[in-house]
Order: structure tokens, then C-alpha cells, then sequence
């Protein structure tokens, strides 16, 4: 397969880099912002250290080597040496949009694009391009390093070679691909985004406050992390942004967000990532 492209160094694209590298795949990481590149090389070289410090990875592979095997790039010509693209770019539709146009004019005609997205369709990604078939969903979960399982989403038009290479990928790194269908959400944040969203609504309307909320899906439910835990963990603006596409693609009310993760998205108050959401990270 070669080398591995990874678009976007967030927090989803820097733990998929981390452990094709742990697991001796060569990977280009591309992103269009400098700072976010710079921050993503310090996180990437901070997790693999504590990783291995907490004993939380079983692959040989020594911090050195997993570093030397991350290149990264503000130039996305760099992706037509790929055989393979990993997109974890933000879940709005008109950026996802002209990512896959651009992938589909830089990468050779034998690349797979894969999308790790929390809700789009496959099949309408796969549309913006001129390789359906090429194109497969691979929804990692958060963090990747620690999770063993991911949804295997292939669309419409996507090839049983393209499935067969991409199990064998995911494999190779050590994941469980489970095989749904092609519907917006999928499986996993099709029933997610509707409990975190309800949670939301909870703290909104001072029924409860975003610890107690937690504490009864950790203690009642045995719950390993409660709903709003949660959507600190993935990003409280992925969170709102997921929603938004279900609200959108089934035009459902038990879909609309929460106002007040609207409100936290434009209070810039997303989570772990940025130090604050339901809960302080400072």
C-alpha cells in the first residue's frame, strides 16, 4: 500500500497517524494551517511518549521510530504519492465538499479516499468525485490509539476491492472493522448524538447540571464516561455539527441541537481540546 495519507492533524488525525506509524506504515500528514501543523507534531510526539510511559500501547515500536515515520505537510500535492487517504477534516458539508474535489485531482487514480466522518453519507462524498468506488467511510472512535473498533461504512457505488483493502489496512493496524450501512450517523451516532444532545437539553433547562447528568449514566448504568464527558472527549463543535447533518437528513425534531451547544460552539468552548466545555480541562 505504501505510503499513507492522513488529511487534517486534529485530534482524530493525529491518533489515526499515530498508530499506522506504530504499526511500521509510512504517513504524510496534511494540513493547510502552519500553527495547526506545528501543534500537531507537539501532540503527536507528547501522546506517543505517555503512551508508552502508561503503559497504554502493545506495539514495539520506539517513540523515535513512530516519529520518524510522520511527515508533515501544508502541501497536498504531497498526497499523490499516496495509496491510500485517511480525510478527518470538520463535519460540515461545504468543507468536506472541495476536500474530496481537491483529493480527487491530486492523488493517483488507484488511491482509495476514505472519510472518517461522524454522520455524512459515503455515498454523497463519493458523488464529488470522479473514483467512486474508490471511496469508503471508516469511522474511527476517540481516542484512536485506545479503541479497537471502528464502523465500516462503504457507499453506493464503493468496490469489494476497495472494502478488501481497507480491512486488510485496518487490520494491519490492529482494528475491528464492523460493516453497517450507509445512513446518515451510521449506527454509532445515530443513537449518540441523540443522548449527548438530550443530555445537553437537560443542562439547559437546569433539570440537572452537567456533573449530576454524568453521574447517573456512571453510577446507575456502570457507564465508563457519562454523555457530556463524552462530547467533551470528541469535540462539542463535531458534536453540534453532527447533529446539525441528522437535523438536516431526516428532518426529524428529535434531531435539532440543543441551543446550548450552540452556544458553547460559538463561545469557543468545544471541550478537552480547547480547555473548556461541560467540564474544565485548565
Amino acid at each position: 500500500m505504501g505510503l499513507v495519507g492522513v488529511v487534517g492533524a486534529g485530534v482524530m488525525g493525529i491518533g489515526v497517524a499515530q498508530v499506522l506509524a506504530e504499526h511500521d506504515h509510512e504517513v504524510i500528514v496534511v494540513d493547510l494551517d502552519d500553527r495547526v501543523i506545528e501543534r500537531a507534531r507537539r501532540q503527536l510526539a507528547q501522546n506517543v511518549r505517555l503512551q508508552r510511559l502508561y503503559g497504554g500501547s502493545d506495539v514495539s515500536a520506539q517513540p523515535d521510530q513512530v516519529m520518524g515515520a510522520v511527515r508533515f505537510s501544508a502541501d497536498c500535492t504531497e498526497l499523490g504519492k499516496a495509496g491510500y487517504v485517511i480525510e478527518n477534516v470538520t463535519e460540515k458539508w461545504d468543507v468536506k465538499e472541495q476536500v474530496y474535489r481537491q483529493l480527487d485531482d491530486v492523488c493517483g487514480d488507484e488511491c482509495i479516499l476514505a472519510a472518517n466522518t461522524s454522520a455524512i453519507p459515503i455515498t454523497r462524498i463519493a458523488a464529488v468525485t470522479r473514483r467512486p468506488g474508490k471511496v469508503i467511510g471508516i469511522h474511527f472512535m476517540n481516542p484512536v490509539p485506545a479503541k479497537g473498533t471502528v464502523e465500516l461504512i462503504p457507499g453506493f457505488h464503493t468496490s469489494e476491492e476497495t472494502v478488501r483493502e481497507t480491512r486488510e489496512l485496518l487490520a494491519s493496524i490492529g482494528k475491528e472493522a464492523i460493516s453497517v450501512g450507509d445512513s446518515p450517523g451510521f449506527v454509532s451516532n445515530r443513537v449518540l448524538m441523540l443522548t449527548i444532545n438530550e443530555a445537553a437539553c437537560l443542562v439547559y433547562e437546569n433539570v440537572a447540571d452537567a456533573a449530576t447528568v454524568d453521574r447517573v449514566f456512571v453510577s446507575c448504568f456502570g457507564h465508563p464516561m457519562g454523555p457530556l464527558a463524552t462530547a467533551d472527549l470528541i469535540g462539542v463543535d463535531t458534536i453540534l455539527y453532527s447533529i446539525e447533518v441528522l437535523y438536516e437528513n431526516f428532518g426529524d425534531s428529535k434531531y435539532r441541537p440543543c441551543p446550548l451547544l450552540r452556544r458553547m460552539v460559538d463561545a469557543g468552548l468545544h471541550g478537552r481540546k480547547s480547555g473548556q466545555g461541560f467540564f474544565s480541562y485548565a
